[in-house]
């Protein structure tokens, strides 16, 4: 019989886990806490509305294609992509916005058009991150990450300062471009990581050419339609699925784990892969002394954001915004430093507004707006309504001074998503949003082990693992813990 793996949680790393186990063969079962599959990528409908619950940027579109290569698929036999022109709208204050082209020759034009001479400043940027997109992307991150010697590649080792892996993103920027805007236009990209630019390490200027080169897409439907696809593609090669399930306990003998146990309710299994939320699993479902790190350990981690966000049903359309607009008409600094300094509600927040249905019209009813607003947030902060209410204020004043709306008079429904919501739904390490910051000291091997040498048949997966947060991260996550899987098992890729 087919040697069989449990995967708990269907986020991205575990749907992709899962597949790519069942396409070798094994027998895979898939134990979900919630009542549906996607972890942070579920949706919800509520009036003839479809909201994403978390992930609304498509980038790296190569990702995905692998991904689905890999099973002789394409993301076409899944979900229509569209690519947004403009890519997003950037506000800089409440007459003052950007629309930032996809068209690499307008974009150009606008470089210039801000910064004189600097477009050819943007030249040389993306060409060196292309050559870490190439290095880093296509190499780097489909590494175990398990010893600094996989990193002894002679390529790697050739171009390692052509990396700048010990640069920071902040110097790293500010060589090539001099006007704020443009600063803060290029450093953006690095928040979804998790830390300040001045913490991340300039290595990560690959998501600027994701941005900028690749593209911003969407898939029609919503994101939603990403975990869809992986799911059908799991059943199709014969993966079980089990939701309303959460786990309770792994269960451990002989330095190996048996199974896991859900209540009252035991599931065998050779092979165990956690793609949920990895310090929970760990010190919470597994026997102390098969635990390789400490809550010392875990409470030293720089983690990434929480969010406080906001799922809002619009009774008519709202002008002035694009599918995607970033609201960076206050100073970044003093919000950067209520989440990693001094942990604590921002007084004047950055934050970011999508709003699906300028590009789906499947998403609100016909004459409705869907909106998504997002506020980064210290992890850890309590959140009781009274302060959902008042951010909630905060940033309408601010949203409808732009759109020039009364937005608040038109809301049909509205929910609000915050800590407390990450940690009951996820089991999120401090209601963290996106994982482990991708700060020099948590890059690579030095970012939390997906194998420990105290239990031999131990995957992790996932956004506090190898390689690090975000949508494709956790899709590639889940690629290699299945390659780790296999060498545990002592077969070869099929």
């Amino acid at each position: 019989m087919p040697e069989k793996i449990i995967v708990i949680g269907s986020g991205f790393s575990g749907l992709s886990a899962a597949a790519s186990l069942a396409k070798q063969g094994f027998n895979v079962q898939v134990i979900e806490k919630n009542d549906s599959v996607g972890g942070r990528a579920r949706m919800f409908h509520e009036q003839g509305f479809a909201f994403d619950m978390g992930p609304s940027w498509y980038w790296m579109p190569d990702v995905f294609e692998d991904f689905f290569a890999a099973f002789g698929k394409k993301t076409s036999d899944y979900y229509d992509l569209k690519r947004l022109d403009p890519s997003y709208r950037v506000i800089l204050g409440p007459k003052d916005f950007w629309d930032i082209p996809a068209d690499p020759v307008e974009l150009r034009k606008f470089f210039d058009s801000v910064e004189p001479g600097a477009s050819e400043r943007l030249d040389k940027f993306l060409s060196e991150a292309e050559f870490k997109y190439q290095i880093g992307v296509k190499e780097i991150v489909y590494k175990p990450s398990l010893s600094p010697w996989e990193f002894a590649d002679i390529r790697i080792a050739k171009g390692a300062l052509k990396l700048h892996m010990f640069s920071s993103f902040s110097a790293y920027v500010r060589k090539f471009f001099r006007h704020p805007g443009l600063i803060k236009l290029m450093e953006f990209p690095v928040l979804f990581l998790g830390a300040k630019p001045e913490k991340t390490p300039a290595l990560y200027s690959i998501m600027n050419y994701a941005d900028m080169q690749l593209g911003t897409w969407y898939p029609m439907g919503g994101m939603h339609e990403i975990v869809k696809a992986m799911h059908a593609l799991a059943c199709e090669l014969g993966v079980k699925f089990i939701t309303s399930s959460p786990v309770t306990e792994i269960v451990v003998g002989n330095n190996r784990t048996t199974g896991v146990q859900c209540g009252d309710v035991f599931y065998p299994a050779d092979y165990v892969v956690a793609s949920a939320d990895y310090h929970h699993v760990e010190q919470k479902l597994l026997p102390a002394r098969f635990r390789k790190y400490t809550e010392k350990y875990w409470n030293s981690r720089v983690m990434a954001p929480s969010s406080l966000l906001f799922y809002l049903g619009i009774d008519g359309e709202i002008p002035g915004l694009l599918h995607h607009n970033l609201f960076f008409d206050e100073d970044f600094g003093p919000h950067a430093a209520a989440i990693y300094d001094t942990p604590e509600w921002p007084e004047k927040p950055l934050f970011y507004v999508c709003c699906p249905s300028k590009t789906d019209s499947s998403v609100a009813p016909a004459g409705k707006e869907n909106i998504f607003i997002l506020i980064p947030t210290a992890p850890g902060l309590k959140d009781p309504e009274e302060i959902r209410e008042k951010y909630f204020h905060l940033v309408m004043e601010r949203l409808e001074k732009f759109t020039g709306v009364s937005i608040r008079d038109k809301v049909v429904y509205k929910k609000s998503f915050a800590t407390s919501n990450f940690i009951s739904d996820y089991n999120s390490f401090k209601g963290n949003a996106y994982g482990l910051a991708n700060t020099l000291r948590q890059t690579a091997f030095l970012k939390p082990k997906m194998r420990t040498s105290k239990l031999k048949n131990l995957v992790y997966a996932g956004q506090l693992t190898t390689p690090g947060p975000g949508v494709p991260p956790s899709l590639i996550s889940g690629r290699v813990a299945a390659a780790e899987i296999l060498k545990l098992s002592g077969r070869k890729f099929v």
